[in-house]
C-alpha cells in the first residue's frame, strides 16, 4: 500500500511540478536600467528648489551648496550642508540640520535610473522605486516639484534672526 502512495505522490508532484521550469522560462523579465549619470543629475537638481510638503530644499550649482527649511511636525529646522552627484545615479545630500532643541548631522541619498525614457528614484539604498519623471512630464512626477524660484533662503534668514538672540 505503501508504494502505491509513493507512485502516486511521484505522479503527482511530476504532473504538478514538472511544467515549472517551463514557466519560469516565460517569466517577466524586466527591462535593463541605466543610471542616471552625473552630468544630468546636475541639470535635473541644479539651481533648483525641492518642494516639500513642509518645507523645502535648494541645490546651488556654484559650489554645490544644499540649503533647506522645514516646519516638520510644526517645528522649524534648517539644514546647511552640500550635495554631490556621481555617475551610478545617486544623489547625496551630506548636512547639519539645527533646530531649537539641538542639531545633527545628516546624509541622505537617492538612488536614479533610467527604464526606457523614465526616470525612477527611491531613497538610497533600501527605498522603494517610485516614477520621479515620466517621458512626457507629468504634473504629479515628483520631478515637477523641482522649481527654479528659491523658496528657502528667506525662511532661513527668518529662522536664523528668531534664534540669534538666543
Amino acid at each position: 500500500m505503501k508504494q502505491k502512495h509513493l507512485w502516486l505522490a511521484g505522479v503527482f508532484l511530476v504532473t504538478v511540478l514538472g511544467p515549472l521550469p517551463a514557466l519560469a522560462e516565460k517569466t517577466f523579465t524586466p527591462p535593463p536600467t541605466a543610471p542616471v549619470p552625473a552630468s544630468e543629475l546636475k541639470a535635473i537638481y541644479g539651481d533648483r528648489t525641492w518642494l516639500w510638503s513642509a518645507g523645502g530644499g535648494r541645490f546651488d550649482t556654484g559650489d554645490n551648496r544644499f540649503s533647506a527649511y522645514t516646519r516638520e511636525g510644526g517645528k522649524p529646522s534648517v539644514g546647511q550642508g552640500h550635495w554631490v552627484v556621481d555617475d551610478n545615479g545617486k544623489l547625496c545630500i551630506l548636512a547639519k540640520w539645527y533646530a531649537s532643541n539641538g542639531n545633527a548631522r545628516a546624509a541622505t541619498c537617492f538612488g536614479h535610473v533610467r527604464i526606457g525614457d523614465t526616470i525612477f528614484q527611491r531613497r538610497h539604498p533600501f527605498g522603494h522605486w517610485y516614477v520621479f519623471r515620466h517621458a512626457p512630464e507629468r504634473k504629479g512626477d515628483e520631478s515637477a516639484k523641482l522649481v527654479s524660484a528659491d523658496t528657502v533662503a528667506s525662511h532661513i534668514r527668518q529662522w536664523q534672526a528668531s534664534t540669534s538672540g538666543n
